[in-house]
């Protein structure tokens, strides 16, 4: 049974270090602050898929407080079975009870659809970033009478 609950950065490392940074050594970027915040699918005790929200300043104006998406990372074996959407699901409900008004991410241009799917949209253009290939800002609307879908800017 899958359940999604709040985790650590140490639960989630090895899932993230496979996905997002395989061969890296060292801290993953955005796992110190003690305002990053954990949710994870658990297949039992097996860590199936997580991701992890702070506030964090926006690379576009934004009025209310901003919150940044990091480490959306899902086991390869296990795409498909919605666990990133139930995790990105309890991510966003955290942020909004935080009172956010928008979450925003450097997004990996081949997830995009997976997050298109959950109310993001795109700013700006596309970037390389080395030795983790091409990205792009996306951002979700959180706050009651702000759209989930942001005007482009």
């Amino acid at each position: 049974m899958i359940e999604v609950r709040c985790s650590t950065a140490a639960e989630t490392e090895a899932l993230r270090r496979r996905v997002l940074r395989p061969g890296s050594s060292g801290p993953l970027p955005g796992d110190d602050g003690s305002e990053v915040v954990f949710f994870s699918a658990y297949d039992g005790a097996v860590v199936a898929s997580t991701g992890n929200v702070r506030p964090a300043a926006a690379p576009f104006p934004v009025e209310g407080p901003p919150w940044r998406l990091r480490g959306m990372a899902t086991a390869p074996d296990r795409r498909g079975e919605g666990l990133g959407a139930a995790v990105l699901a309890a991510l966003v409900a955290h942020c909004e009870q935080q009172g956010g008004a928008v979450l925003w991410a450097n997004a990996r241009t081949p997830a995009l659809a997976f997050y298109e799917r959950a109310g993001f949209t795109t700013w700006g253009e596309a970037w390389e970033a080395p030795e983790i290939g091409p990205h792009v800002v996306i951002r979700l609307g959180l706050l009651a009478g702000v759209s989930r879908r942001p005007a482009p800017g």
